[in-house]
């Protein structure tokens, strides 16, 4: 999340005034200031009939999906409806042996379900999202001898479009049939939305075609899908009802979060003693919405959340703010980790602050897991964030002594930088799940899941940062080293970036490097940099779009 913020040059460090060597940049004032300070424990309180009214629909939910068929189109698609309600979280046990028994009769049903290519498509996407390797020769029939969809089997059926388009999102490396299935039915859809479909099914493909089920943050995919799902005249009334219910008591619970949150950085006051710096707890809160939403990790939330936001600000302090000389004492201290640093480093008032919240957070959570007897677990967090910020200092030196490094030295430190190495990590100190030691192991080794995630982060937000900051970013690399054009580094960056995804599908399926409750936290955080840094940067201007992203999963209802 590092490189895109701040528009900050190069700066001689021969010039002796301070001023003229810290870097200058204007961020707008936080959107959002005290509001959620509102959300008080008696205003997000969940009364008794409504925990009693969501056991209930709960109930009559788990019996639908007990009595449903698993050989049935029906049952494939409460699913799906489940899942994209925002409510599989309910069912994960029931939904998993469903998709269990749907795997092991893949190829008897798909033979079934021959030429319908809307039942065969939602059949493997389901699987696919399960992490199952379902095969893509089930689409063979729609293949002509060349190796191309058959356009007059498909041109005409646009939820088969759909629902392969939706399908072919989870392709991995060297499934030609799905990049061939996304490039089709890509443009067939787009050219739909101007001629005559009904309505419903027009928002549907718009839809799709802005964000994909596979790249959806779930809450905002829920929020959305609540109003399809009510327009759908098949809609089952009790799982609606169920879903809507779920939905406004979660709001609660988070609005409960983020009141908490807001009260610890109003108390920390950076909005007045770092005014440089961008003030963005409430997006910093969305951000890790996007990566876990459940109530059971309410404490791995709110932690992360401190974490991001603290980080954003150290990362202004090194991109903005901080000379050479400050930044190395803050990097020293940082390392050191130890409260007796601050004196020791002499670090100024304004890094001081920061230093101290940044342990103050860590002592907190260790305290908290001590409790659980894991404690362990903030030892990994430490490091990672020691690694960020040494991959921040050395970033520093590079733009104080105008060093352009090659692409492979750039993305060698960028990768670290993008900081979502340390947020994966720390992703898991409070968790619920049955995390291991292993698990801090494998995810700490820079896995190919994890290295997929990070480069989707460095490159869409150097992309997007490209020409409106000043500092050295991958693209400026690319180009000095291929002697090419902005256009032509960023065409070979959304290659990289959609092979990334490849990757990223190829990790979540059996068998897998690691569980799923782990590896869909480091997709959740590519999901969230995919919606933010689309077009522009909307954390840093967090004025429009994210304003209005905020308000839909943490302002307003669902009726």
């Amino acid at each position: 999340m590092s490189q895109i913020y701040a528009s900050a040059a190069p700066i001689s460090t021969k010039k002796t005034n301070v001023d003229d060597i810290r870097r200058s940049v204007t961020y707008h004032p936080s959107v959002w200031k005290d509001y959620f300070l509102a959300y008080t424990n008696d205003v997000t309180e969940i009364s008794g009939d409504e925990k009693e009214q969501l056991e209930k629909q709960k109930e009559k939910v788990k019996k639908l999906v007990a009595e449903t068929p698993n050989d049935s189109t029906v049952k494939m698609e409460l699913i799906d409806a489940i899942q994209r309600l925002g409510v599989g979280y309910h069912f994960e046990k029931e939904i998993g042996e469903s998709l269990r028994q749907i795997h092991e009769n893949y190829e008897i049903q798909s033979r079934k379900d021959k030429g319908d290519l809307r039942v065969l498509a939602l059949r493997f996407r389901l699987l696919r999202q399960q992490g199952y390797r379902a095969p893509c020769d089930v689409f063979d029939e729609f293949i002509d001898e060349e190796g191309n969809w058959k356009e007059s089997l498909l041109i005409n059926d646009v939820e088969g479009m759909l629902s392969l388009y939706e399908a072919s999102n989870y392709g991995i490396n060297g499934e030609e049939i799905l990049d061939k299935a996304l490039e089709f039915t890509s443009t067939h859809l787009e050219s739909l939305l101007s001629h005559q479909i009904n309505s419903s099914l027009c928002k549907r493909v718009k839809e799709a075609l802005d964000m994909p089920i596979s790249k959806t943050l779930m809450r905002l995919g829920a929020k959305k899908f609540i109003y399809m799902y009510q327009e759908d005249e098949s809609h089952n009334e009790i799982l609606l009802k169920f879903a809507k219910l779920d939905f406004n008591i979660l709001l609660k619970i988070h609005q409960r979060e983020l009141h908490h949150i807001t009260r610890w950085w109003e108390d920390l006051e950076f909005g007045k003693k770092l005014p440089f710096a961008r003030d963005r707890v409430v997006e910093c809160y969305f951000w890790i919405l996007g990566v876990y939403f459940e109530p059971q990790n309410d404490t791995a939330r709110l932690f992360l959340t401190k974490v991001i936001a603290i980080t954003s600000i150290l990362d202004d302090i090194y991109d903005i703010k901080g000379t050479l000389d400050e930044l190395r004492r803050l990097t020293h201290a940082i390392q050191r980790w130890n409260i007796s640093a601050a004196d020791e480093f002499q670090l100024p008032p304004y890094i001081r602050i920061c230093y101290e919240a940044l342990l103050g957070v860590y002592e907190e959570m260790e305290i908290e897991m001590a409790k659980r007897g894991e404690s362990y677990r903030l030892q990994y967090a430490k490091k990672e964030m020691i690694k960020l910020i040494t991959a921040y200092m050395k970033e520093a030196e590079w733009c104080y002594s105008n060093y352009v490094p090659t692409m492979e030295e750039y993305m060698k430190l960028a990768l670290v930088s993008g900081a979502y190495m340390m947020l994966s990590t720390t992703s898991l100190v409070g968790m619920r799940d049955p995390i291991t030691k292993t698990d801090f192991d494998w995810i700490t080794s820079e896995p190919p899941i994890l290295r997929a995630s990070s480069i989707i982060c460095r490159l869409m937000d150097d992309m997007v940062g490209h020409g409106i900051e000043e500092k050295i970013t991958s693209v400026d690399c690319y180009m000095k080293e291929n002697e090419c054009s902005k256009m032509e580094a960023f065409s070979e960056f959304g290659k990289q970036v959609n092979k990334a995804w490849k990757d990223m599908n190829e990790e979540c399926l059996e068998p897998r490097p690691a569980s799923m409750p782990i590896l869909i936290r480091i997709f959740n955080l590519a999901r969230v940099i995919n919606l933010l840094y689309v077009d522009e940067d909307a954390y840093g201007n967090s004025s429009t779009k994210t304003k209005e992203l905020v308000k839909s999963v943490l302002v307003e209802t669902v009726d």
